[in-house]
């Protein structure tokens, strides 16, 4: 019973289809890490860990700003890591770390962020306003944001 479940999962987790997939690297550019990152459609998955696995599960229309960073050791093994901004509570900053075309991904990613933004009809301004007090963002960025938009 348990090994039919178990199959399931791999099956549906198989399903999946993803735009985007690729590990962490480390010396020399290789994947030598249990960090894995996964772009579907509507979501960006980062997967961490070897024995202890933790899946953060970020969506699209939620990411605010993305930046594209790359240090020299980077370049020299054609590297970047994203460093993203989100309108999420439990996740307000991350990294996709050392991937492999970062740039081509950060525009790829960037795109795919407005795609959803307008299929949900989600402006930053609404992620900004649904802001308490205390989190990332106060009334006063929504105003100015709200206002630079008009």
């Amino acid at each position: 019973m348990q090994a039919k479940r178990k199959t399931q999962q791999t099956n549906e987790m198989n399903e999946t289809q993803y735009v985007w997939r690729d590990r962490k690297r480390i010396f020399f550019g290789l994947p030598w890490t249990f960090t894995r990152y996964c772009l579907t459609g509507e979501k960006l998955l980062i997967d961490t860990g070897f024995l202890s696995r933790c899946e953060e599960e970020v969506w699209l229309y939620r990411i605010l700003d993305l930046t594209l960073r790359r240090s020299l050791w980077e370049r020299i093994f054609h590297l970047g890591t994203i460093h993203c901004c989100a309108g999420d509570q439990s996740q307000p900053e991350f990294d996709i770390k050392h991937v492999k075309h970062a740039k081509a991904v950060k525009e790829m990613l960037s795109d795919m962020v407005e795609r959803e933004r307008m299929e949900r009809r989600v402006g930053v301004r609404e992620l900004m306003q649904g802001a308490e007090e205390g989190d990332m963002f106060s009334q006063d960025d929504a105003a100015a944001v709200h206002m630079d938009e008009e």
